[in-house]
């Protein structure tokens, strides 16, 4: 495993940014969670979002569900070649709030930089569709690159963040489970990947983590776990087998909450023989890489990301192993 802590100086645009955020999240990470207000209040800067999607020159095209594939948007570079990158871009949340529209500044800066597109589907969220539908939606939506859109699975990097870059993992378990091809690589900024809630940076940094504290990531699993056994695999990847997948990168911050859930995900990988690249960053919030228009740390952050995606273009040396299948 490639392991890096960032040792670069914070910047004093990482310091505005975590205090702003600071300020608009902390005072609600001991509250009662209630779903609707929460995708009220993410999906509430739609000026600022739109603003920062359009400044990076990438357009944006909704995609109508239908034929057991889940509608979604499609975010394209102009004038890419017709072999570019195709990210399957999952949205994080914690499963109960956000969509491609909220994701967007964070998506665009992506494509923009691999000069490719990303599909960011719509997938249902809980309470009302706990596990496993944010997952069966993922899959259609794989499944719909592949068999609709032609693509091949060279071609595509699953990438997600927070509850998505959960998901990509738990979707490229699955993929290695069916037998399916599997996708060049996979991308997970600040993943959610114990929804059971063991990691000791829940404790460690719950006064340090700029959004949420350990309590709060404890409640918010309830809503899409439901009845379920929170460390089956597709719901926690971090339980899975990985054996026979495909490279991974892993990017989160040192002090956020979720810390351990990425480091220690990117240890079971490398133990299983995955080619992992990890990369801690200090000070910065969790899921950073949304300010990409004014934070020179997001910046880097996804640059780090599309050379990854272009390495796995240029060298597409996955193929489908007879792995065995994790306990689902």
């Amino acid at each position: 495993m490639a392991f890096i802590s960032s040792c670069t100086p914070v910047s004093w645009q990482c310091r505005i940014v975590h205090l702003l955020v600071r300020a608009r999240m902390r005072p609600h990470a001991h509250a009662p969670i209630d779903p609707l207000s929460v995708r009220r209040e993410m999906g509430r800067p739609r000026v600022a979002r739109r603003w920062m999607a359009r400044s990076t020159g990438a357009t944006m095209e909704r995609r109508t569900a239908g034929h057991g594939w889940p509608g979604g948007e499609v975010v394209s570079w102009p004038g890419h070649a017709p072999g570019a990158p195709v990210v399957l871009y999952l949205h994080g949340g914690g499963y109960i709030a956000c969509s491609p529209e909220t994701h967007r500044p964070l998506v665009s800066s992506l494509v923009r930089r691999v000069r490719g597109r990303a599909f960011v589907p719509r997938y249902r969220l809980a309470p009302e569709h706990p596990f496993p539908a944010a997952l069966d939606d993922a899959l259609a939506a794989y499944r719909y690159l592949l068999d609709v859109e032609r693509i091949a699975p060279a071609q595509i990097v699953i990438a997600g963040d927070s509850a998505g870059g959960g998901l990509a993992l738990a979707v490229a378990l699955a993929i290695r489970d069916a037998a399916w091809p599997h996708p060049a690589g996979l991308v997970a900024f600040c993943p959610w990947t114990d929804l059971a809630a063991t990691g000791r940076s829940l404790e460690e940094n719950t006064e340090r983590c700029a959004m949420f504290a350990g309590e709060t990531i404890r409640r918010a699993a309830r809503f899409y776990v439901g009845s379920a056994d929170p460390m089956r695999p597709l719901i926690s990847p971090l339980y899975g087998n990985f054996r026979g997948l495909p490279p991974m990168l892993v990017h989160a911050s040192e002090d956020e909450v979720l810390r351990d859930d990425a480091i220690r995900v990117a240890d079971a990988a490398r133990r299983a023989g995955v080619h992992v690249e990890l990369q801690l960053w200090p000070h910065v919030p969790h899921v950073w890489q949304f300010f990409a228009a004014v934070l020179p740390e997001a910046r880097a952050s996804l640059t780090a990301a599309t050379r990854f995606i272009l390495a796995r273009m240029s060298r597409p040396e996955h193929t489908n192993p007879a792995a065995s299948p994790s306990a689902s």
